[in-house]
């Protein structure tokens, strides 16, 4: 079972910043997650294959210029990459090698 100490610590792994209804309504919902696996888990899957991906990877069919295709995938082809200074033309910010952006996030520390 997940205590507020729990989600307390996650959220301070994640860098959030939860107010306590936030916090109550993670713990409720993590716990329900996991009662929700206990009741997985209570499945007797002896007899079921395992299985290397859920989603298939080959289709058939046609793609759109009505070439028949049996790949989900696209194939893995070289394309020249954007030549650098084109990469920075439109940056607002760069110092010439690198785009500069505003920092974000800032980490307090609680000590």
């Amino acid at each position: 079972m997940i205590t507020e100490k729990d989600v307390s610590y996650v959220a301070d792994l994640a860098h959030l910043e939860l107010t306590q209804q936030e916090r109550e309504r993670m713990l409720r919902d993590l716990n329900s997650i996991l009662g929700y696996i206990d009741r997985l888990n209570e499945l007797d899957t002896a007899s079921v294959e395992p299985m290397a991906q859920v989603a298939s990877r080959y289709v058939a069919g046609r793609n759109v210029k009505g070439t028949a295709c049996t790949s989900a995938m696209r194939p893995d082809e070289l394309h020249p990459s954007l030549p650098h200074d084109r990469a920075l033309c439109n940056a607002p910010v760069s110092d010439g090698i690198f785009f500069k952006v505003p920092k974000v996030i800032e980490r307090q520390n609680k000590e």
